[in-house]
């Protein structure tokens, strides 16, 4: 009986990592995907260079 019952808390354990790994992974693709949108809009220009574009 003791041996189920540290089986059982095994499992519970690992389900529980397993649900951990899986929101941190979620949460390392939103963080991405924010980062990703952020780049697309129009943000503040860091450097001159950046601000003044040759004329062709």
């Amino acid at each position: 009986m003791f041996e189920y019952e540290i089986a059982q808390i095994r499992r519970t354990e690992l389900i529980q990592e397993a649900e951990t790994e899986r929101l941190v992974r979620q949460v390392r693709r939103a963080r991405r995907a924010a980062r990703r949108s952020a780049k697309d809009g129009e943000g503040p220009v860091s450097r001159l260079s950046e601000h003044f574009v040759r004329a062709a």
